[in-house]
């Protein structure tokens, strides 16, 4: 049964799980009878409708895909800076240790309130989705790093191959799925964590007060749409990174590498 299921298209799978759960959350409201505590699938969409008519909504979305995407942007690019300095120096590994796991283990909610003293609050949700990413990104490198095999560089080593062929046929293969998996999982992380530092300090022009206005007026169907909003644009951009990253075909060229022999690799 589950091998048959498998068989059909990724893409009805997701459909028939979209319709799955709407109907579940249509039964939900139903049930409740309150559009205020939940509303109707039908209202929300059509209030989401009603909003993407006017212009303000783009001009709300756009400040905060700029505020979150430079964050995560400067995070990503720190992280492989800070990633591959952590793998070649066991100083620098050992000074930032205790820095990243600080930054895990401090609720969001404690940076975003510390930012509001330091930091003008139109910053603040690049930052906070800053400091959420960094971690992240920088981990996952150093590992893909410190997990490359040691048989290939030693035998580009007997070689003698050159710096660049090392980078392209060894060193990048390794680390390639390790980034590419930090970005996927951070991608969303930055989106939650900037959309509640957006909550929390209230800049103009911001989906997170959209949201904490929906709450304040008891204006449901808008909580909903705005969220719904949320979930789109982290699905859309994550699909986004997977066509620039995954979906040029280099993953499948890198994945060939990784299965070649180290003699095959120093002929390359």
């Amino acid at each position: 049964m589950r091998q048959k299921f498998t068989k059909i298209p990724g893409w009805v799978r997701g459909l028939i799980a979209l319709v799955f759960w709407v109907a579940v959350w249509h039964l939900l409201s139903e049930i409740v009878g309150k559009e205020v505590l939940i509303p109707s699938p039908l209202r929300v969409f059509t209030r989401l409708t009603e909003l993407l008519k006017t212009s303000e909504f783009y001009r709300i979305v756009g400040l905060s895909l700029v505020r979150i995407t430079a964050g995560f942007m400067a995070a990503s690019l720190l992280g492989v800076l800070f990633g591959i300095l952590s793998a070649k120096s066991a100083l620098t590994d050992m000074l930032l240790a205790p820095l990243l796991s600080v930054v895990r283990a401090t609720p969001v909610a404690s940076f975003i309130i510390l930012a509001l003293v330091f930091i003008n609050k139109q910053l603040i949700p690049g930052a906070i989705a800053f400091l959420m990413v960094f971690p992240v990104i920088c981990t996952n490198v150093k590992t893909g790093i410190l997990e490359t095999d040691r048989r290939l560089l030693e035998m580009a080593s007997v070689f003698r191959l050159k710096k660049g062929a090392v980078l392209r046929h060894i060193q990048l293969p390794a680390v390639y799925p390790y980034f590419l998996s930090a970005f996927r999982n951070s991608l969303g992380l930055a989106w939650k964590a900037g959309v509640a530092a957006e909550v929390l300090c209230n800049p103009k022009y911001s989906i997170g007060r959209m949201l904490y206005e929906s709450k304040i007026y008891l204006e449901t169907a808008d909580l909903f749409a705005w969220t719904l909003t949320v979930i789109v644009m982290s699905v859309l951009l994550e699909k986004l990174l997977l066509l620039l990253f995954a979906g040029s075909g280099r993953d499948k060229k890198k994945s060939a590498d990784r299965d070649r022999k180290p003699e095959e690799v120093a002929k390359a």
